[in-house]
């Protein structure tokens, strides 16, 4: 026959007992508990008989720890120190305000994961989590700030669009060094074209800027990510086209150039953001306005809503 399990001791039990044992009085441990002096008492009563063992010598007017009660002492009052620093931490959790935001990889890395090292720095009782996203990321549901990237007839509904960007070309340093200093059409014909896949248009705008046609664009490499086309780029792998906001870093890291600094193209795609209509919190509201307020990359103004 199986053998009863005891019930779980009650924790007000091990709380009188350790107050009581600490103070050698069961009316202060009641005074510091809220109790009665007759509830300290039933409490450690019924604690004895829990384990079976006599804890108190009790006087008419004092109280002293019997040698079970010494020993029973320390590992009590560690497990209550447990106990209080893991709900200390859960309160202290409680208190501290989270972010989520979703944002392209290319943007995250290229722009948005140093903004949020500053923010943080101003902003210390914020977490932020960052999730880089590829295409249209289920998460992007998830966050409580999206940042998408989006065509202007096709921006999500109550979205604003971040700042208005341009289109430019990008080659490495070495492949620049190849070309005349200001490159024709004739000239760049025949170099390899690194295409993003679903951004084809942006070629074709800065190929119509340049003056070429379809024929003189050579495709050499394909891919769906905006970073690893530039980082083909940084290989010399060819020419690439791509938003001036994405490519911040390739340029002030001496990475990537223009080989023709005056061209650019206005882009039919932008960069919006917006809010998780069920997300609530003035600390959500700060990381937002923050981000509106920041401007694009390159340091220009935050395009019109």
């Amino acid at each position: 026959m199986k053998k009863p399990t005891k019930q779980p001791l009650p924790l007000n039990y091990i709380r009188s007992f350790e107050s009581a044992a600490r103070n050698l009085s069961f009316t202060l441990a009641a005074e510091e508990l809220g109790y009665t002096q007759a509830a300290i008492s039933n409490h450690i009563r019924a604690l004895e008989h829990y384990v079976g063992w006599q804890l108190f010598i009790r006087y008419p007017r004092s109280v002293r720890l019997t040698e079970m009660g010494e020993a029973f002492l320390p590992t009590l009052r560690q497990s209550l120190g447990e106990i209080d620093r893991a709900t200390e931490a859960i309160l202290a959790g409680t208190h501290r305000r989270k972010v989520v935001v979703s944002c392209p990889i290319s943007l995250a890395e290229n722009w948005l994961a140093a903004l949020l090292v500053r923010f943080g720095d101003l902003h210390k009782d914020i977490d932020v989590v960052l999730h880089g996203t590829m295409w249209d990321a289920p998460f992007e549901n998830q966050a409580d700030i999206s940042i998408t990237v989006n065509r202007f007839d096709a921006a999500p509904k109550g979205s604003s669009r971040l700042w208005a960007d341009e289109l430019i070309l990008l080659c490495s340093p070495v492949l620049a060094a190849r070309l005349p200093p200001s490159p024709t059409a004739q000239d760049l014909a025949g170099i390899g074209w690194i295409t993003v896949m679903g951004r084809q248009d942006n070629e074709h705008a800065v190929a119509q800027a340049i003056g070429m046609d379809e024929v003189g664009k050579v495709a050499r490499l394909t891919t769906n990510a905006t970073n690893i086309a530039l980082e083909w780029a940084v290989e010399g792998a060819g020419l690439v086209v791509t938003q001036r906001s994405t490519a911040r870093v390739y340029l002030s890291r001496g990475l990537l150039v223009e080989p023709i600094p005056t061209l650019s193209a206005p882009s039919s795609w932008g960069y919006y953001l917006t809010s998780n209509p069920l997300s609530r919190g003035s600390h959500i509201a700060t990381l937002r306005d923050w981000l509106v307020m920041m401007g694009s990359p390159d340091g220009t103004e935050q395009a019109s809503a």
